[in-house]
């Protein structure tokens, strides 16, 4: 694990000091309970209050508390100490158990959140509508989004052809899409992640014009293939998944070798990187 600032945790705060923990087996950020506590509540004593609300919530069966974990993180005085933590649920869920007024700017954009998703659901063009208005924000161009937006839609066909085999859980959509990446890029989708120095971000979104061809080949491979062969659960759908992806895989390396170099790169899309504190030990 490693410690360090989340922005998007610290804008939440007015940019208060929030300790955050990147995990990178749980691809989870873990956030200190009692910098959340000290900010929010205006108690004197935050170690105090949250032992107080951590008793109420356990009474009241709130799941938050079980769910926490202790980790040891930087104090200011710059020793470690073990602290309680929570991903990013539990801190929203502690938040909305914390009466104070400093609570309820965030409380009142959680409930405009839910709002615009209730929203969504009666008319899901407006979830592309606000899919593109990130894009743009984030500063990728009209083209690159439309191509995006239909990466998406190719995706989808997939896992429509996927579930018709037989596949239904989270993790063996991920096996799959593993086995297509790793045949044309040498890297399960997790390692190329890392590779690029991505942490939460879409990895498609960080991949040059050519990887995204390249997975998108891999992908629409798979799909037509599944198509003909209509595999039958986990083990044939691997199968077919690694025969797609090698089709993409020779395609790489047919133009690597016409351009005498690869074409899979570290480089991200907007040019970040996260910078990495010490190792911290799971308690």
């Amino acid at each position: 694990m490693n410690q360090d600032k989340m922005h998007l945790v610290n804008k939440i705060f007015n940019n208060e000091t929030i300790r955050t923990v990147w995990d990178k087996e749980q691809e989870k950020y873990f956030i200190s309970v009692v910098d959340i506590v000290g900010t929010i509540s205006e108690s004197k004593d935050k170690q105090a209050y949250w032992r107080k609300l951590k008793q109420r919530l356990k009474v009241e069966g709130n799941e938050t508390v079980t769910s926490c974990h202790a980790l040891k993180l930087k104090a200011h005085d710059g020793k470690y100490r073990t602290t309680d933590v929570v991903d990013i649920e539990g801190m929203f869920r502690i938040i909305e158990s914390i009466p104070s007024k400093n609570a309820e700017p965030i409380k009142m954009w959680l409930a405009k959140l839910g709002s615009e998703r209730i929203d969504e659901t009666f008319d899901p063009s407006l979830t592309v509508e606000r899919a593109v208005d990130l894009y743009r924000l984030k500063g990728y161009d009209e083209k690159w989004i439309a191509k995006r937006i239909k990466g998406i839609q190719d995706r989808k066909g997939l896992t429509d052809i996927w579930k018709e085999g037989g596949i239904t859980e989270s993790k063996e959509y991920a096996i799959l899409t593993n086995e297509i990446y790793k045949e044309w890029s040498g890297m399960t989708a997790h390692e190329y992640k890392s590779f690029k120095g991505l942490r939460k971000e879409s990895l498609r979104d960080n991949m040059t014009d050519i990887e995204v061809a390249l997975a998108d080949l891999g992908e629409l491979a798979t799909r037509e293939i599944a198509k003909r062969k209509k595999p039958k659960g986990l083990n044939e759908n691997v199968e077919v998944a690694k025969r797609g992806g090698r089709i993409a895989g020779n395609a790489r390396k047919d133009l690597e070798h016409e351009i005498d170099g690869s074409v899979v790169t570290s480089d991200n899309a907007l040019n970040y990187k996260y910078i990495d504190d010490k190792k911290i030990e799971m308690k």
